[in-house]
């Protein structure tokens, strides 16, 4: 029956599979974390706010990251949470509401990538051109680079979920706990090829331009601490650095796991294993 169906608006979602033993402590372990993360962020955002000292350009770019994931996560793991105490059966989603929670869930992917380039590239001025830094990285440049962040992410994944929703819809089921493109355009009997070629080309191209600029950053970075003596150079760039290669290791491998889940077969272990790694991704 469900083959004959078109474009209805109400669509059922897999859920997290999770039994009635463990559901209480999944939704509070996510309760939690989720508490913490908007704590945290909104910490961020208002130490920086009100510490006139901390008005500087690699603070102000690392404010888009905590609103990136404030909006990220407040529009996610609410439903997340919801949804876990719904049994399987009745675990349904509105097609737009399906739709915003894609979008949000490609932008903040997306622009936490094209923040982190944004960030690499306030290091490098900062370690490699320092007597220049205060010229280069004035109001304008940092507003410059978090309009492009911003911009750039906007409109690849509008794009990108523009070109789903030209599609018509025959089945209804959403095999995933949350709504992504893929598993959007999957909901369609039309051919996607178009789809999976966009799809294939953003990832590759924003991971590529990602991956390749913070290599590019550090390297430089690098060369410069090996041919200074200062030891004063040396402490700067482990400090200011190491926390951003951090944070950007642990999204890209977290990223990189989710991806090649969401694109292999829909079975129990990678069912269990993508809200994991969704929630690592999140909490990066």
């Amino acid at each position: 029956m469900e083959n004959y169906t078109y474009n209805i608006l109400t669509l059922r979602m897999e859920g997290l599979r999770v039994t009635n033993t463990n559901k209480y402590p999944i939704f509070l372990f996510l309760l939690l974390a989720y508490m913490f993360i908007l704590i945290a962020n909104v910490g961020i955002l208002i130490l920086i706010w009100k510490e006139r000292s901390l008005h500087q350009p690699m603070y102000l770019l690392f404010c888009n990251l905590s609103v990136n994931d404030v909006m990220g996560n407040s529009l996610l793991v609410p439903r997340v949470l919801s949804d876990i105490m719904v049994p399987p059966s009745e675990c349904f989603i509105h097609y737009y509401e399906c739709l915003v929670q894609a979008f949000t869930t490609h932008m903040f992917g997306t622009n936490a990538h094209t923040v982190l380039m944004a960030m690499a590239f306030d290091r490098y001025v900062a370690i490699c051109n320092p007597l220049r830094y205060a010229t280069i990285m004035n109001g304008t440049m940092v507003m410059k680079l978090t309009v492009s962040a911003w911009g750039v992410a906007f409109v690849l994944v509008a794009i990108l979920l523009g070109m789903t929703i030209r599609l018509n819809r025959c089945r209804t089921l959403i095999t995933n706990p949350y709504c992504d493109n893929a598993s959007i355009f999957k909901l369609s009997c039309e051919n996607v090829y178009a789809n999976n070629v966009y799809g294939l080309t953003f990832t590759v191209v924003l991971l590529t331009a990602s991956i390749g600029c913070v290599v590019l950053t550090y390297f430089k970075i690098t060369a410069a601490c090996l041919t200074s003596k200062s030891k004063s150079l040396n402490s700067k760039a482990l400090k200011t650095c190491s926390t951003h290669l951090c944070l950007y290791l642990m999204m890209l491998v977290s990223g990189f796991v989710l991806i090649i889940l969401i694109a292999s077969p829909s079975t129990q272990s990678t069912g269990r294993l993508r809200p994991l790694c969704l929630t690592l991704f999140l909490a990066a």
